[in-house]
Order: structure tokens, then sequence, then C-alpha cells
């Protein structure tokens, strides 16, 4: 199977300026957006959960990857979050969700959980990885899925990694909405 990967441009937004005008113009004149989030992992037990490090919200052209530690949530990010004519795609969008809350609230509208959407095409498997594989016939590598999420600079693998899982998202639902729904399980 092939590896997938995002092939557009990649965004790493840390404050305001140039850069965050862009995210919001663009991803405010899209009908989908790839969503994920990303937390530093904690490997002790009885330790405290890290708060959400990362945001990544895609097209299928850019990826935008919010540092929500430098940035925090910017208000018109969190609108894109509440707007209700934009579908933001996931898998288990629900702790996501909730993990951006810490930042800023919102009211989240148009979310869609790949995790049961896919239950109407008969796919029981949960994970990005076998998602993408029954749905596009490609891999998504999960190599950095447990790295430091709050190192300073995030590395190319990282980053690539983060838009590419938002972005499978868009190409997954896409790809379901073009077959027919089914009652076979996967």
């Amino acid at each position: 199977m092939d590896l997938a990967a995002f092939p557009g441009r990649i965004n790493v937004i840390t404050g305001p300026g140039p850069e965050l005008d862009h995210a919001i113009e663009h991803l405010s004149n899209q009908r989908f957006i790839g969503f994920d989030t990303e937390t530093k992992p904690v490997f002790q037990a009885h330790q405290p959960r890290h708060h959400t490090a990362l945001l990544q919200l895609s097209s299928e052209t850019e990826a935008f990857l919010f540092r929500l530690q430098e940035l925090g949530l910017p208000q018109e990010i969190a609108d894109i979050m509440a707007d209700p004519y934009i579908t933001k795609i996931g898998a288990a969008v629900g702790e996501d969700i909730h993990g951006l809350q810490h930042y800023c609230r919102f009211e989240p509208h148009r979310f869609l959980d790949l995790q049961s959407f896919g239950g109407r095409y008969g796919i029981k498997e949960k994970s990005v990885r076998k998602m993408a594989a029954i749905i596009l016939g490609r891999k998504v590598s999960k190599a950095q899925q447990c790295s430091n999420w709050e190192a300073q600079p995030l590395s190319d693998a990282q980053l690539l990694y983060a838009a590419t899982d938002a972005w499978i998202c868009v190409k997954m639902y896409k790809a379901l909405l073009a077959s027919k729904p089914t009652d076979r399980s996967v």
C-alpha cells in the first residue's frame, strides 16, 4: 500500500500576523476542513495530562498547524469551529473539542466524526490508519503520534504527520460520499 502524505502547503501559526490572517481567510472559505489535535503524551502513571499543544485544520491544498501554547485559540479560529456552514471532519472529535475548550469556549457546530460516519458504509474500524487503508487503500504513518508536540521547533516529520492526519480525514469523507452506503462490516 502506498503511504499517504499531505501534498500541499503546511503553515505553522505561532502568533498574530499575516499567517494567521491568511489561515482565517482560507479556512473561512472552505466547505470541508480536516480537523485534528495533538497533545504531548504522558508516559508515567498518575501524572496530569498536558493541554492540547497543536490544532490542525486542513483544506485539500493547505494545512494550518496552530501552536496553541504560544498562540492560544484566537476567537476567529473558535468562530470557524462554531460555524454551522463549514463541516469539520475528524476522528474521535469529542475529546479534541474538549481539549480546545481549555483555551477558548465555543459552541461546536457541524463536526463530523469519521468513526461514526464510517459505520454507514460498514466500516467498524476506528483508527485513522485503518480507515485510510480501507477507504483509500493507502497507509498513514503513525510514527510521530507519541512524539513531543510541545517541542521547539517541531520536526519536519512531525509537521508532515500533523498535516496528513487532518487532510486525510477530508479525503476519506469525500471518498465515502462518492460511494454507496452498505450494511457490510469491515
